[in-house]
C-alpha cells in the first residue's frame, strides 16, 4: 500500500513537469493532457482509499528520503495517511478534475490559456503534498507552492492594474502565516529534538511527556500554529484577503477560494490537535475567532455588491464554523462540514456568471423602487451601523494597514539614510567587522556575546524594510535582500558552528538566487532605461524571457522549495537555541519580509499595465 501511495503523490508533480513541455498554442492537446492526468489521480484515489477502508483505515505512516542529514538536525520528507488525508484528498481530487473540465472550454482563446493550466497542475501537486504531508517540514514545502500559485493566479490577467495589486496583497498577507509556521516548526525541533512526525503526534503519551513543564513553550507553538491557520483560512483579522483574490479567473476562484486552498488552516489545527487540545487559552483563541468570523462574514457577505465577494464572505463564515468545531473536537463533524462547504462554494463560483446575467434581465424586466421609510427608533440606527460597518468591511484592511505595513514602510522610510551613495560605505565595513568578530568570538566577553547574535540579525532586518521601502533603486534593494541573509548567517555562527554542508546548503542557494536576479535587473535595466518600483510597469510583456529568470532568481533567494536555500534556512533555525526567541523572531521576519520585498519588486517591474503608450491599457479589474 505504501507504494501505491508514494505513487499516488508523485502523479500531479509527474503531470506538472510534462506539462510545461507542451505547445502553448494547442488549446485542445493542453486541455485534453490536464483532463487526463487530473482524471486519472481522481479515479486512483477512489481505489486508494476504498482499499484502505477494506483493510481497515489504519495510519499509515511513510518516512521518505532524507534531504538533509546532520548532527544536530534531520530534513526529512515524510507522508502520512489517514482519515483526514483521505478526506482532503478525495475531495481536492474530485474539485481539481471538475474545474479542470469546466477550464477548457471557459478560458478558450485567452493567451494565457497553458499558463492557467500549468499552475493548476502545479498547485494540485502542492495541495496533494499538503494533505499528506507526514510532518511540518513535508507539509510547509506543499504550503510554499500553495502560495505561489496563488499568487500568480489571481494576477493572471497580468496586463490589468488590480489583479496585480491584489495578487501581491494576498501574498503578503499570506507571509504572515508563514511566519508563524517557520517560528512553530523552529520550537517543535527544540521541544522534541529530532524529527517530530504527525503519527508521533498521535502518540498522547509521548506528546504529554514533551509538553509537561514547558506550557509556556507550548503556548508558543500552539500560538503560531494558530496564527498560520487563521491567515490560510481568512479568519478575522485576516479575511479581507478572500474577496480581492476573486480578481482571478472564476475556476482558480472556484478552487482556491471557494473549495480547497482556503480550507487549509482547518486541516492545520486538525493535524497538529494533539499540541493544543489540552490548552483551555488556545481553544478559547479558536473558538473566539471563529464566532467573530462569522459573526463578520456574515453580515459582510448580505451588503455586497459583487457575486463572487458575497460568496467569499459565506465561505469565511462557514469555516469559522468549522474551527470552531475543531476546537470543540468535533473532528468528524468538521470533516464534514469541509466536504459541504467545498461543494457549494465551488458549484457556486462556477455558476455566477450565469446568475449574475440572470439577475440583470430579471432587474430589467422587473424593477420595482423601494418605498422610503424614514426610521429613528435605536434598533434601526443598529441595523445602519451594522450595515456602514459591513459595507466598509468592518475596516479590516486599515486595521492592518495600521498595525502591520505603515510601520513596516516607516521602518523603511526612517532609514533613508542608507542610499546608492554611501551603501557600499556603510554595510560593507559592517559586514567585516560582523565577520572579524564571528572569527575570534572565543575571546569576547560572554556577556557581549549574548547579545551579538540579536543585534546582527536586527541589522539585517533593517536591511530588508530598507528594501522593502524603497522606490527608486531596484539594483540597491535587491542588494540588500541579499545582505540580510549574510547578516543572519553571521548572527548564528555566534551560537555553534554550522558544518561545511549546512553552510554550503544555504549559501549556494543565497548566491545563485543573488546572482541570477541581479543579471536580470542589469538586463532590464540596460534595455529600458526608466526602471522603477514606483508603479506596475509591464516589462513582462516585452521580455518575458527576463520575468521567468527573475521571477526563478525572487523564488531562490526567498527560499521557495526550488533551491537549497529552504532546506538552509531550516538548517539555521536549528541552530538557534530555545531561549533565543528575538533571535528566532528577527530571523523569521526578515526571511518574510524580504519574500514580499522580492515578489513586490516582480510585480512592479514585469507586471501590470505597461507603461509604453503604444500598448493598450486594460480595464483595471477583471
Amino acid at each position: 500500500m505504501e507504494n501505491k501511495l508514494e505513487l499516488l503523490i508523485l502523479w500531479p508533480f509527474l503531470g506538472f513537469l510534462i506539462s510545461l513541455l507542451l505547445p502553448p498554442n494547442n488549446e485542445k492537446l493542453i486541455s485534453r493532457y490536464s483532463f487526463f492526468m487530473v482524471g486519472i489521480h481522481f479515479f486512483a484515489t477512489m481505489v486508494m482509499i476504498v482499499l484502505w477502508i477494506y483493510h481497515g483505515s489504519p495510519s499509515v505512516d511513510i518516512p521518505e528520503l532524507a534531504l538533509y542529514d546532520g548532527e544536530d538536525i534531520t530534513f526529512n520528507i515524510n507522508f502520512f495517511f489517514d482519515k483526514v488525508t483521505a478526506v482532503y484528498a478525495l475531495i481536492g481530487s474530485m474539485l481539481t478534475f471538475l474545474v479542470t473540465t469546466y477550464s477548457r472550454l471557459y478560458l478558450h482563446r485567452e493567451s494565457g490559456y497553458k499558463r492557467f493550466f500549468v499552475t493548476i497542475l502545479l498547485f494540485y501537486a502542492g495541495y496533494i503534498l499538503a494533505v499528506f504531508a507526514g510532518n511540518l517540514e513535508t507539509l510547509f514545502i506543499g504550503w510554499e507552492i500553495i502560495g505561489l500559485t496563488s499568487f500568480l493566479l489571481i494576477a493572471f490577467y497580468r496586463e490589468r492594474y488590480l489583479p496585480v495589486k491584489n495578487a501581491y496583497k494576498v501574498f503578503s498577507i499570506y507571509r504572515i502565516g508563514d511566519v508563524g509556521l517557520i517560528l512553530a516548526m523552529w520550537a517543535i525541533h527544540h521541544l522534541w529534538h529530532d524529527g517530530m512526525t504527525f503519527m508521533k503526534l498521535s502518540n498522547y503519551e509521548l506528546v504529554h511527556e514533551h509538553l509537561e513543564g514547558q506550557s509556556l513553550f507550548a503556548i508558543f507553538i500552539s500560538c503560531m500554529i494558530l496564527l498560520a491557520a487563521s491567515v490560510k483560512s481568512a479568519q478575522f483579522p485576516f479575511s479581507s484577503w478572500l474577496p480581492r483574490a476573486m480578481e482571478g479567473p472564476t475556476p482558480s476562484s472556484a478552487i482556491f477560494y471557494g473549495s480547497l486552498s482556503v480550507h487549509l488552516g482547518a486541516f492545520l489545527l486538525l493535524r497538529t490537535m494533539p499540541i493544543w487540545e489540552n490548552q483551555i487559552l488556545i481553544k478559547v483563541l479558536i473558538i473566539a475567532g471563529g464566532v467573530i468570523t462569522t459573526v463578520i462574514g456574515s453580515m459582510t457577505a448580505r451588503v455586497q455588491s459583487s457575486i463572487k465577494s458575497q460568496i467569499a464572505y459565506g465561505s469565511v463564515s462557514q469555516i469559522g464554523l468549522i474551527f470552531i468545531e475543531i476546537a470543540l473536537g468535533f473532528e468528524n463533524i468538521a470533516l464534514v462540514h469541509f466536504a459541504g462547504n467545498a461543494f457549494l462554494r465551488t458549484y457556486q463560483l462556477l455558476v455566477s456568471p450565469s446568475a449574475v446575467s440572470y439577475m440583470i434581465r430579471e432587474q430589467f424586466y422587473n424593477f420595482e423602487p423601494k418605498i422610503e421609510i424614514i426610521e429613528t427608533g435605536v434598533a434601526k440606527k443598529l441595523e445602519y451601523s451594522l450595515y456602514l460597518l459591513s459595507i466598509k468591511e468592518w475596516n479590516m484592511d486599515l486595521l492592518l494597514d495600521k498595525l502591520i505595513w505603515s510601520p513596516l514602510k516607516n521602518m523603511g522610510k526612517a532609514l533613508s539614510f542608507i542610499n546608492h551613495h554611501n551603501f557600499l560605505y556603510i554595510t560593507i565595513p559592517a559586514l567585516i567587522v560582523a565577520a572579524g568578530l564571528s572569527f575570534i568570538k572565543g575571546s569576547i566577553s560572554p556577556t557581549i556575546l549574548g547579545y551579538l547574535p540579536e543585534i546582527f540579525a536586527f541589522v539585517g532586518l533593517l536591511l530588508v524594510f530598507r528594501a522593502y521601502a524603497s522606490r527608486k533603486h531596484i539594483i540597491l534593494s535587491w542588494v540588500m535582500v541579499v545582505m540580510n541573509h549574510f547578516w543572519v548567517l553571521l548572527a548564528i555562527s555566534f551560537n555553534d558552528s554550522l558544518t561545511t554542508e549546512g553552510f554550503l546548503y544555504y549559501i549556494t542557494g543565497v548566491v545563485s538566487a543573488g546572482i541570477l536576479g541581479l543579471v536580470a535587473l542589469m538586463s532590464i535595466r540596460k534595455q529600458e532605461k526608466n526602471v522603477n518600483l514606483n508603479s506596475f510597469q509591464g516589462h513582462g510583456f516585452e521580455h518575458p524571457k527576463l520575468a521567468l529568470a527573475f521571477l526563478i532568481a525572487c523564488l531562490g533567494l526567498a527560499g521557495f522549495p526550488i533551491t537549497s536555500t529552504f532546506i538552509g534556512e531550516d538548517i539555521l533555525f536549528s541552530h538557534i537555541k530555545y531561549d533565543q526567541v528575538f533571535l528566532a523572531f528577527f530571523a523569521s521576519l526578515g526571511f518574510v519580509i524580504s519574500g514580499i520585498s522580492l515578489i513586490r519588486m516582480y510585480a512592479r517591474i514585469f507586471l501590470g499595465p505597461h507603461v509604453k503608450k503604444y500598448h493598450a491599457v486594460a480595464f483595471k479589474s477583471s
